[in-house]
């Protein structure tokens, strides 16, 4: 059966990897690649080599515009014929930064523009379109346990305090350090798990999220707007964790991915996947208030985009 999975985070690291097993696996799926920029869009169509169906879409996941944009392009597509019925979306797409004072263009922080915003706004806009059954997988962290047990002590746990000020820049102490970017991406992560658990209450039947954590996954690049030495020992260094019972390789973490989105890998709505199985997140995670919170927020931030 032919059918259409879109993706973000497509075009290098875990996302590449499960974007070839998917097309490899899934004969009938045409991946619709969300990237930025040319060169992005050059990473995510090789895939579609040997006959596989492949199309991009620009975007910018730190802009509302931006998104919605893609967004709209993509229902247009689907209404059109042009595209097969719609069966996923994959928020694969993540970013770090050194600091907790980089805002995007529609002022908020941009790790939870990038990692919580961007895939709302996606989920919100293409919600109508999917045929049932279908699955949303976002993808997650471990690092928001917060424990050394599952970061090594590399990541600052998360500090989550009202969305409001979460999606600001400066929400953290310290704003201007490294510590500080961490800890915005370990809560962005929490925020993610929270927001499936919301998901799994709100979407209609048929529509399953899920969120993925892939473990620790050296070199796949996560970093890039590091310092120069935490880029050499991402890209030097930690890759050789990859080796140890610590780490995730690249190609594991991707085909995990993959057996969440084509179903191999079973996780009823509103599951945290831990690489292969189906697992406990934090006990933190598990908040129906902070949920409900998080989802109003959420759609007070992005109701300028998805008003029609």
């Amino acid at each position: 059966m032919q059918h259409t999975i879109v993706m973000t985070g497509a075009s290098r690291g875990i996302g590449r990897v499960a974007a070839e097993h998917i097309l490899r696996r899934a004969p009938g799926a045409h991946l619709v690649v969300v990237a930025r920029g040319s060169s992005g869009a050059q990473l995510a169509l090789e895939p579609a080599t040997g006959g596989h169906t492949v199309s991009y879409v620009s975007a910018d996941l730190g802009s509302l515009q931006s998104v919605r944009a893609a967004a709209t392009a993509i229902r247009d597509r689907l209404d059109g014929g042009e595209l097969p019925p719609l069966s996923g979306f994959v928020g694969n797409a993540g970013v770090q930064y050194t600091n907790a004072l980089t805002e995007g263009p529609d002022g908020f922080e941009s790790t939870f523009a990038v990692n919580v915003l961007a895939n709302h706004l996606f989920v919100r806009l293409l919600q109508d379109r999917f045929a049932a059954p279908a699955r949303i997988v976002i993808t997650a962290s471990d690092t928001h346990f917060g424990d050394f047990k599952h970061n090594m002590g590399m990541v600052p746990g998360p500090a989550w305090q009202s969305p409001d000020v979460l999606a600001r820049t400066g929400g953290f102490p310290e704003p201007h350090t490294a510590a500080a970017g961490r800890t915005a991406y370990s809560t962005s992560k929490l925020a993610t798990i929270h927001l499936v658990h919301e998901y799994a209450r709100r979407l209609p039947a048929g529509i399953d999220a899920v969120a993925y954590n892939p473990g620790f996954v050296p070199g796949t690049g996560l970093a890039r707007d590091a310092g120069p030495v935490a880029r050499f020992a991402m890209a030097r260094i930690l890759p050789v964790m990859a080796l140890t019972p610590f780490a995730t390789s690249r190609s594991a973490a991707g085909r995990y991915l993959a057996d969440v989105v084509l179903g191999t890998t079973k996780a009823p709505t509103g599951s945290y996947v831990d690489r292969g199985s189906a697992a406990r997140s934090s006990e933190e995670s598990y908040d129906p208030q902070r949920e409900h919170e998080l989802w109003d927020a959420l759609e007070r931030f992005t109701a300028t985009q998805t008003a029609r």
